[in-house]
């Protein structure tokens, strides 16, 4: 995409990316309503007034909305049958309606959805493995930053770090981990050179990232190494690698949460357009990696029990399957507006987010002096 304009790279690149994401989502719940018995009234992606719409031999209507910004699955007979009028309740088609399914079917079908983009990243990652290669496991030292705990301890270009503290690393993530709750704590590393192993003592310097501190070695990574793999042992390390993702976006996110890392971080549509046109400069390998990250980033949010969102859903059927009954409507009710009064405030904080990375305030307060 690097021959289009910047903005218009920008814009397509952003449309691609979270219409994929958005598809494979709602085709999870599309496929799950079918292997349950449920009739799917309309499949979209995007909302608003459609640009293109078709409809297939079951009778679903397959459309694309103008606004790229989400999609939607809609079942047949999903509301409640006292919710609506005589009228619909008479056209519903028996044995096909979402709300008679049991409690279990119902799940399935709400829970398909995460795991469709959970499988779209394990399979994008396994692709990438597939052809271009797995970035091949190494902790080789590829340059040594002048004055820093590194230098000063005498590590040197080539070293290939063997273990810290007495515990073996085999990547440099695993060094990044041990060295940055250090700062200022001696740190034993021993490293391989010249095919012989010796011990190194070096303190990481302090680095104030927002409020908190990080300890800095001051060595990069060399090279990388990329190693093609078959397709089973490609999609395993796929499937591996969005394991990894998962619990690493979960720890980030307890860490904002209890208040260890800046909500600056959290990032919206424009913040995920910009990073989109971008990453599409790079290449379309790029592109791939950056989509099934995101992929597991969309599957971990709509997980989250916040009523609208499908964790919400999941968690009321929970609590049907306890109590042999649905909650109470009025009680669904606050949980809904509850939860959608959250995702708008999310959404205009991630927001206020990406205009503050982008410089708009700045720009603003400069016009008025």
């Amino acid at each position: 995409m690097d021959f289009l304009p910047e903005p218009i790279r920008t814009i397509l690149a952003f449309v691609v990316v979270l219409g994929v994401l958005v598809f494979f989502h709602e085709l999870g719940h599309y496929l799950a309503a079918r292997w349950r018995g449920v009739y799917v009234e309309r499949f979209s992606v995007g909302f608003g007034r459609a640009i293109a719409a078709w409809t297939d031999r079951q009778g679903t209507e397959w459309r694309i909305g103008w606004l790229p910004l989400g999609g939607y699955v809609k079942l047949h007979g999903q509301e409640q049958p006292e919710d609506v009028p005589e009228e619909v309740r008479a056209a519903w088609r028996s044995g096909q309606t979402f709300h008679e399914k049991p409690v279990g079917d119902r799940a399935i079908v709400v829970a398909a959805g995460p795991l469709a983009n959970f499988v779209l990243a394990a399979l994008m990652f396994g692709a990438l493995y597939m052809t271009v290669g797995q970035p091949a496991a190494t902790t080789a030292v590829g340059t040594v930053q002048e004055g820093s705990a590194a230098a000063t301890a005498g590590l040197l270009p080539g070293d290939r770090i063997v273990a810290l503290d007495g515990q073996p690393v085999t990547r440099f993530e695993q060094v990044q981990r041990h060295i940055q709750p250090r700062a200022g704590t001696p740190v034993a590393v021993t490293v391989e050179r010249d095919g012989a192993e010796r011990t190194l003592t070096a303190t990481p310097a302090a680095r104030v990232t927002g409020e908190t501190s990080v300890g800095i070695l001051g060595v990069g990574a060399a090279p990388t190494q990329f190693e093609r793999l078959d397709p089973f042992s490609a999609i395993w390390a796929g499937t591996k690698q969005t394991a990894d993702i998962t619990v690493q976006t979960l720890g980030a996110v307890w860490q904002m949460i209890a208040g260890g890392r800046g909500a600056e971080e959290l990032g919206g549509p424009l913040r995920i357009a910009q990073m989109s046109g971008q990453v599409a400069e790079l290449g379309i390998a790029s592109l791939i990696s950056f989509m099934a990250v995101l992929s597991v980033n969309l599957a971990l949010i709509n997980l989250f029990p916040i009523p609208v969102l499908d964790g919400g859903h999941l968690m009321f059927y929970a609590a049907e399957a306890i109590r042999g009954r649905p909650l109470p409507a009025r009680a669904q009710e606050y949980g809904f507006r509850a939860g959608f009064a959250l995702l708008i405030t999310l959404f205009v904080f991630a927001t206020w987010n990406d205009l503050s990375q982008f410089g708009l305030f700045r720009w603003a307060a400069g016009l008025f002096g």
